[in-house]
């Protein structure tokens, strides 16, 4: 069959460069999608986007769908026909539906009877037929949360539409959607083409949009301004700061990216690097360069979307454009060193934290408190923990902060150096926050962690104290996120805290604030919650952590050291078999509802595989037992793991179920005192 490139363009104004690379790939799915549905072959699909179009392009695509062989089956032959063979109503129907007469239907057989069937060929649908009502139904799926109309017609979409394209080789596919009627034309670079582009034949798309300064593929344009970035950092030997979501933005702002390099006044530089960055990256869109030894140098790169004649013009363009914005910063940072942090604390009462829990000025205090005892609790200065905490949210009320909201905490790290306040005060402002995102840095010192997980707690305890946790996707007070970063710290930072305890000591805090009477219980197992999300991005098994979370333990780095030792364990030969018996026990003490004996009684043992199976016992139990203490749960495990074969044998040789109710009762004590041994480490029972 004849296989041809099909091409599908929708040419626009240009589109959220934010959201360009989602909404081309979401079109792409939805053309792919629907292409195997309707079982048209092809080599290979790809996706193109850029700032003012998005396209799919399809090589070698079959011209029309494969024929197919309908059948339908008719009725039965005794329904189809009475006693002197003639047709009955029911089978001229049916046959009527299909456009033959009786006589024509065939026979189909089974080992279930013999029915009327008809065999057809269907003609497979061509390209030309199917393709617009497949654009149509991709567009209909976008992901537009606010569309737009534009003219005086009513049509619909995220930006204005200009052009339409489909085209089967050499061939325009007839259609029209969003008020504009397919052709093979399509817009070149708003600056550098005047008019529109033809493509003749859909192979040319790439090589025609490049003669006219259009890269439409966003994965090699992303390279060749990665690229070209890098090449200019270097030129100033240093490097460039590039992040994916920026990078993403500037290829969804180009078509013809030209990299050059600006600067800015070195005075500048004498104000904290942060807020320059966040100034150029976020304002802007710059890549600010850093020396080799990770300072900030007074150079930018940034990326036009024209080859300019005088590219110096550009570069003065862009310089003008960048000194208010830093001057802003500088004029910010000079005016808030003129008040010191603590006498921005009393202003902080008119800061609303949450209107049932109170101000911000009230949520520092509680932090500043909880942060003491953690301080205590990590033989740390309670006093610099307590002072970290009251001036933890000082810097909200400073020009910068309000002004770069990304670089709260950062900015009070300096604003306490500039008062004079210890580093490790300083330094906990800034740490308090941390870790932001998943993978971000944790904090540096004992004292931010101790103000970082104060905040966290604080946050967790009060909103779920007023009934309201995170619904579905929604979490508005980023609790997830607080809840990993709480888990990451005192695991990650090796420190020895009990999550249960401090969320006690925080609802002791908020006083009548709370409204539910089981915060605690319900913000340890949203924490819990997040225990299994933790620990399966390190790869451990889904039964491994629900063995410890069976336990319920509330201390991190403990829970941590039984899920090591369970995984371990899960790899030994013997653990399968305990894993089994363990189950197996936990079913026979279930339907047991009698009182078991303190201590197994040796004289009421029977049976020799009872008795070496109670020897054995007693001296792991012996073994064990200062394991456990230390939390060396890996140790423990192992010792149990000898177990196996004593267990195996007392299960082929010994009726549990004795007749006998103490001799019944002493075996049952023995099954429940071994399977009590695995549970002071974990539920091995739920292994796999």
């Amino acid at each position: 069959m004849k296989t041809e490139t099909l091409l599908i363009e929708l040419g626009t104004e240009e589109l959220p460069p934010k959201a360009l690379k989602k909404l081309a790939v979401t079109l792409f799915d939805q053309i792919q999608t629907q292409l195997d549905s309707a079982g048209l072959e092809y080599k290979e699909i790809k996706w193109f986007a850029t700032p003012r179009r998005m396209a799919v392009v399809v090589n070698q695509l079959v011209e029309k769908q494969a024929d197919k062989i309908i059948e339908k089956r008719g009725p039965a032959i005794n329904v189809a026909f009475d006693d002197e063979g003639n047709a009955s109503r029911a089978a001229m129907g049916w046959a009527r539906s299909n456009g033959i007469e009786v006589e024509q239907a065939q026979r189909l057989k089974t080992d279930k009877g013999e029915w009327l069937l008809h065999r057809a060929t269907q003609s497979g649908k061509s390209v030309e037929e199917l393709i617009p009502a497949m654009v149509k139904t991709a567009l209909s799926k976008l992901p537009i949360p606010k569309p737009m109309r534009w003219g005086s017609t009513k049509t619909q979409f995220i930006r204005p539409v200009h052009t339409l394209t489909m085209l089967y080789g050499e061939k325009i596919i007839n259609g029209e959607m969003l008020g504009v009627t397919s052709s093979n034309q399509v817009t070149g670079h708003r600056f550098h083409h005047h008019g529109l582009v033809t493509i003749k034949h859909a192979d040319d798309y790439e090589s025609e949009l490049k003669a006219a300064y259009v890269v439409a593929d966003y994965e090699e344009r992303q390279q060749q301004i990665l690229e070209q970035i890098n090449k200019a950092a270097e030129s100033l030997e240093g490097t460039a700061l590039i992040d994916d979501e920026l990078l993403g933005e500037v290829t969804g702002l180009v078509e013809w990216p030209v990299t050059l390099i600006g600067s800015f006044d070195q005075s500048f530089l004498e104000v904290p690097a942060e807020p320059l960055i966040y100034s150029m990256k976020d304002h802007q869109k710059y890549f600010p360069v850093l020396d080799k030894d990770g300072q900030l140098i007074n150079k930018f790169i940034f990326v036009a979307n024209i080859e300019s004649k005088d590219p110096q013009q550009v570069i003065f363009g862009n310089e003008k454009v960048i000194r208010p914005r830093l001057a802003d910063a500088e004029f910010f940072f000079n005016t808030d060193k003129k008040q010191t942090l603590e006498s921005r604390l009393e202003k902080l009462e008119s800061v609303l934290f949450q209107k049932q829990l109170g101000s911000v000025k009230e949520k520092s205090e509680r932090i500043a408190k909880l942060s003491e005892i953690i301080a205590n609790e990590l033989n740390e200065n309670s006093q610099y923990a307590h002072r970290a905490g009251l001036l933890s949210k000082t810097d909200l009320l400073t020009d910068m902060v309000l002004e770069f909201p990304q670089v709260q905490g950062t900015m009070g790290k300096y604003y306490a150096r500039n008062d004079g306040e210890p580093e490790a005060i300083a330094q906990a402002l800034e740490d308090q926050y941390r870790p932001r995102y998943a993978g971000d840095s944790l904090p540096d010192g004992q004292i931010g962690c101790a103000v970082a997980i104060a905040d966290k707690i604080d946050t967790l305890v009060g909103i779920f104290g007023i009934n309201q946790a995170p619904k579905g996707d929604k979490d508005p007070f980023a609790l997830r996120r607080a809840a990993i970063g709480l888990i990451r710290i005192i695991i990650e930072k090796d420190l020895n805290l009990d999550i249960a305890e401090l969320i006690n000591e925080s609802i002791t805090q908020f006083g009548d604030k709370l409204i539910n009477d089981d915060t605690a219980d319900h913000v340890i197992d949203f924490v819990m919650g997040r225990f299994r999300a933790y620990y399966q991005e390190k790869d451990f098994s889904v039964d491994v952590i629900q063995a410890v979370l069976a336990k319920k333990p509330t201390a991190p780095l403990d829970f941590d050291k039984r899920i090591k030792a369970v995984s371990y364990f899960r790899g030994l030969t013997e653990a399968e078999a305990l894993a089994a018996a363990n189950k197996r026990v936990g079913n026979i003490l279930a339907k047991f509802d009698g009182e078991l004996y303190q201590t197994f009684n040796d004289e009421l043992a029977k049976e020799d595989a009872e008795k070496a199976l109670a020897l054995v016992f007693r001296e792991i139990e012996t073994k064990i037992s200062p394991l456990l203490a230390n939390k060396d749960y890996q140790a423990a495990l192992t010792a149990l793991a000898s177990l196996k074969a004593p267990i195996d044998n007392f299960f082929d040789n010994v009726m549990v179920m004795s007749d006998d109710e103490a001799v019944k009762i002493n075996r049952l004590t023995l099954l429940s005192k071994i399977r009590n041994s695995f549970l002071a480490i974990a539920d091995i029972s739920v292994l796999q």
